[in-house]
């Protein structure tokens, strides 16, 4: 009703302004004031942006070790260490939160109301969840279970400096396990809960050193980043704990005395696979203020906007179309996009129930992981209504090295360099990567600072090849991703040494580059790039989206008994060939990076099948393994 009102005001003032045409056709004068009332403003707005100075978020930087070129945060001379006085440990800033927030709000686990296990006609067993209302410990009840936790490991005769191990889904009992071996000075061994046997043994023997130093680094670092941070905020943790991102932001949230609500990817949402029809999800119970998410997370959300919004069609689509291009045109700048009662009116009327799927009160984003698509980037943007800080770092660096910023509306981009990280591009001129490159210095990335690692736990010779300490003892992890440097700073990635590969008649094709571009077709879960050496061109394995391509057979009138079946279709393999091969032509990849062969996958790759990590990122040689037999008849066939 609202909204209808809304464009019948807009016709009622189109007709006025027929209406007031016929009278500036009297009269001439009247017209030529009109004119010059609609021209001032907007030759004003191009004034302002024309002599607006590009904002400097990265200074060069005068640093030791291999030549290149090397950035630092504007706003921070040196590398952060700490933001805290006096807190040196993790430890210590846990006890320090837990004295000021004692009585407040910590750590909250939904209470389990009922599980039921359904069976349906093709065998497989899935479970469904009845999840009730958060239950809260305090600060202070957290720091006695801490404490108690610690004591306990006394009891056990665990010394100090051992290592122990822990295996588990992130819950707030990890959190509490974690807390209590930093109190006692024992090392912590984080491993993926999915992980196989195999697996796991390897990740006690390896996994990458870290220190207190590098994390409270991290942590410093971040804080400085994310405007207003504090005890106001609830954070939503469903990422696994044993990766760097999610142990850094779980320790942010709790040192500046914000709530943390555990939650998993299977019950995030009112409708992810484990949630009871009409039960509510994490998000919609704990309505979060800030968030960290993977792309892969990011990509499934917009994919389902996207398929309500094109299945409700009619008017409600039209709306949604127009009311994001007013949006799009205002983020990119234009004068004449959705700003102030538009964008309040487009927010309200269509952007309410989308921001409702995350709970409705996200503030902030953090997205890191793997590279984001700039379409996904600004799509959740948009619709969320707040922005999307784009991070890059590696467990190497303690997930730090750069960041962008709040009022940072690019994509495609991550940001400057984190307060606690130099940044230094060097030549690799076998790939043709050079600092002395115009319009932007590009070359394989290298981070400096208090967040870099102590190295490979007993693998000193992997140590030696990619750590360095210069001549000033700044550790420097040299990355093997490949960068360029924009004019204000900021770091975009663009490839990486190792996912190059050189084909038959010498081009280069870079496998990640192209798998991002391709990822964002609508009939696209997941997709791996192969590129023989002894080929002239590549191929590629693509997990098809079940919703997607069932969607477009049954408007196309295509038979099929079930998804695996669909995937083998001649017809189906077009069709998504055909989506693939427009976005390599907007992309406006070469011929020889463009896949001449693929092959449809109906099973989605998962952390339990080995083929993806826990932060949804493709285990190349893996997959390699488990389809070798198909690539090797997709160069045959």
């Amino acid at each position: 009703m609202c909204t209808l009102s809304y464009l019948d005001w807009l016709a009622a003032g189109q007709g006025e302004l027929k209406e007031a045409d016929t009278a500036r056709a009297q009269n001439p004068i009247n017209m030529s004031g009109y004119i010059v009332g609609a021209l001032v403003p907007i030759a004003f707005t191009l004034l302002l942006r024309n002599s607006k100075k590009v904002k400097k978020r990265g200074v060069p930087v005068d640093v030791g070790g291999e030549p290149g070129y090397a950035i630092r945060n504007s706003q921070f001379p040196s590398p952060v260490e700490t933001a805290w006085e006096g807190i040196s440990t993790l430890a210590e800033l846990f006890e320090q939160a837990c004295k000021l927030h004692y009585h407040k709000r910590l750590l909250g686990t939904r209470k389990l109301i009922s599980r039921e296990v359904k069976v349906p006609e093709d065998g497989r067993s899935f479970e469904k969840l009845h999840l009730g209302e958060y239950e809260w410990l305090t600060y202070g009840k957290a720091f006695e279970a801490v404490c108690n936790f610690a004591s306990g490991m006394v009891q056990l005769c665990h010394r100090k400096e051992e290592r122990v191990a822990i295996f588990a889904d992130t819950r707030e009992e990890w959190f509490i396990a974690l807390q209590a071996c930093f109190r006692r000075n024992v090392t912590v061994v984080t491993i993926y809960a999915s992980l196989g046997e195999e697996a796991l043994c390897r990740s006690l023997n390896e996994g990458v050193m870290m220190t207190h130093g590098n994390v409270l680094a991290t942590v410093s670092a971040v804080m400085t980043i994310v405007p207003g941070l504090g005890s106001k905020d609830v954070y939503l943790a469903y990422l696994p704990l044993a990766h760097i991102l999610e142990l850094v932001a779980e320790n942010l949230i709790s040192a500046v005395g914000g709530v943390i609500g555990y939650g998993t990817p299977l019950t995030l949402t009112d409708t992810s696979s484990k949630i009871k029809a009409g039960t509510k999800g994490d998000a919609t119970v704990l309505s979060p203020t800030v968030m960290t998410a993977v792309p892969a997370i990011l990509d499934r959300v917009r994919d389902g906007v996207r398929k309500k919004v094109d299945a409700k069609g009619g008017l409600s689509k039209k709306l949604f179309d127009l009311a994001y291009s007013r949006r799009l045109s205002a983020i990119n700048g234009c004068w004449f996009g959705a700003w102030g009662l538009e964008k309040f009116l487009w927010d309200f009327f269509v952007f309410k129930k989308v921001r409702a799927i995350l709970g409705g009160h996200i503030r902030f984003l953090l997205s890191g992981g793997a590279p984001l698509s700039a379409d996904t980037q600004r799509f959740i943007s948009i619709c969320l209504g707040a922005p999307i800080g784009q991070g890059y770092g590696l467990t190497e660096t303690c997930a730090g090295a750069t960041f962008s910023e709040v009022d940072d509306t690019s994509v495609g981009r991550v940001g400057s360099s984190l307060p606690c990280s130099f940044i230094k591009l060097i030549d690799w001129p076998e790939g043709g990567y050079l600092t002395s490159d115009s319009p932007m210095p590009r070359g394989e990335i290298v981070v400096g600072g208090p967040s870099v690692t102590l190295g490979y736990f007993k693998n000193e010779e992997k140590t030696k090849e990619v750590y360095k300490v210069d001549e000033r003892i700044m550790r420097w992890f040299y990355t093997g991703d490949i960068g360029q440097f924009h004019a204000d700073g900021c770091l975009e990635i663009i490839d990486r040494k190792k996912d190059i590969v050189k084909l038959q008649h010498g081009e280069y094709v870079s496998l990640g580059k192209v798998e991002a571009a391709l990822s964002i077709s609508p009939y696209v879960d997941n997709i791996m790039l192969h590129a023989d050496p002894f080929h002239s061109y590549c191929v590629a394995l693509v997990v098809a989206s079940q919703h997607a391509v069932e969607d477009w057979a049954s408007k196309q009138g295509v038979a099929f008994t079930n998804f695996a079946d669909l995937s083998e279709k001649e017809e189906t393999i077009k069709e998504v060939y055909s989506s693939l091969g427009q976005i390599a032509k907007k992309s406006r990849f070469e011929k020889f990076e463009i896949p001449a062969k693929i092959k449809l996958l109906s099973t989605p790759w998962t952390p339990e099948s080995g083929l993806v990590t826990a932060a949804l990122k493709i285990k190349r040689e893996a997959i390699r393994k488990a389809f070798s037999d198909d690539l090797a008849e997709l160069y045959t066939s």
